[in-house]
């Protein structure tokens, strides 16, 4: 029996894709340079041609919907790094601020997500009310998340997903300060937050494996979502590679890591899969120049089938997408095969490559030592 999931990196629904959709929030911006969300909406249509709003729930997914139908998944896993809040008080001193309406949530709905990470750098970009309306918001539509709370305990717990007649998982998320993090976003037992690693440390990650454990049934799987690293780098801390593989030694099924605004390498550690930088998925970012020889605009979407058993990676499927005016599309020929040349080169170290279909998926593959 296997277990099938969907894995992606951020998924920004704020500022620029809230303005597109049924019920933005006032597009007023507190960042340095741009004041007003609608702005990146306008660089959307100046790069790739104009488009009709209000768009439809559905539509920022585009393609990738076909896809996740297709594909028979049972669970669907995002780093969701927006606030979902009309909360009009942003968080002080902090240049980029992510929210998107309470009432344009059918963006998530639409695509049937399972559960979202939340420890990351946005999700307290609207204050604490602006986090308790997130989370508020997010179980009003029967979607589960981990990594914030009200207090440290809830920010630790996992979201348990069901499959019927398959085991559970549970997901755990964790945000790194290496993402940007401020330290005062900690969860402490009097305060709401993030679950914030102390460190990258072989010490840190025994301990959280530990806590991960003891929420653990018999026949549970593990997954633990990492936001960490900084925006644009193909480098991997040697750190990172040290606390994901103690994670998959404790136990962990799937290492699954973002923060990063582009793809990174891909390991199988133990026979099981870490992710270390899944890379941007929905994003306003269209027309906005610079790091463009890292092709943030290219998004991939992971189809990992487990060994609901033991853990152990079956298969990986990677299908590349683009944005293009706010919605995903399949990528052009030449793009996929960019793609696979660049996990080629970056997966070099850990024995991975992509092998490229005619269909333009790219399944992975490995050896291990």
């Amino acid at each position: 029996m296997s277990l099938r999931f969907f894995l992606c990196g951020d998924v920004m629904t704020g500022r620029g894709i809230d303005q597109a959709l049924p019920h933005p929030v006032d597009p007023v911006l507190y960042e340095p340079y741009v004041h007003d969300a609608r702005e990146y909406f306008e660089l959307a249509e100046k790069a790739h041609g104009a488009f009709q709003r209000p768009v439809s729930f559905d539509y920022i997914w585009g393609d990738a919907l076909q896809e996740l139908e297709q594909s028979q998944i049972d669970l669907k896993i995002v780093n969701l790094e927006t606030a979902i809040t009309s909360k009009e008080t942003p968080w002080p001193d902090k240049g980029i601020h992510y929210r998107m309406h309470p009432l344009n949530i059918g963006c998530l709905s639409a695509a049937r997500i399972s559960a979202c990470a939340l420890a990351n750098n946005h999700v307290l970009d609207w204050g604490y009310d602006g986090l308790s309306e997130t989370l508020r918001s997010l179980d009003t539509v029967g979607i589960g998340h981990s990594g914030a709370g009200n207090n440290a305990e809830e920010a630790a717990a996992p979201a348990a997903l069901n499959v019927k007649g398959k085991p559970r998982v549970l997901l755990f998320s964790f945000g790194s300060t290496t993402s940007g993090i401020s330290r005062e976003w900690s969860a402490t037992s009097s305060r709401a937050g993030v679950n914030l690693l102390n460190d990258l440390s072989d010490a840190t990650a025994t301990k959280v494996a530990a806590q991960m454990r003891r929420r653990q049934q018999s026949g549970d799987l593990l997954i633990a979502s990492i936001h960490w690293g900084s925006n644009w780098s193909y480098d991997i801390p040697s750190k990172q590679i040290a606390f994901a593989h103690r994670l998959i030694e404790e136990g962990v099924a799937i290492v699954h890591a973002h923060s990063s605004h582009h793809v990174k390498a891909i390991e199988v550690f133990k026979g099981r899969l870490i992710l270390y930088g899944c890379g941007d998925f929905l994003t306003d970012y269209e027309g906005i120049s610079g790091y463009e020889e890292f092709r943030a605009d290219l998004a991939l979407m992971y189809f990992v089938e487990l060994d609901s058993q033991t853990g152990q990676l079956l298969s990986a499927r990677l299908v590349p997408m683009q944005m293009r005016r706010f919605r995903l599309e399949h990528t052009s020929a030449a793009n996929a095969h960019w793609l696979c040349d660049l996990l080629k080169n970056l997966g070099a170290r850990f024995r991975t490559q992509a092998r490229l279909a005619k269909d333009n998926s790219m399944m992975l593959e490995w050896r291990e030592e």
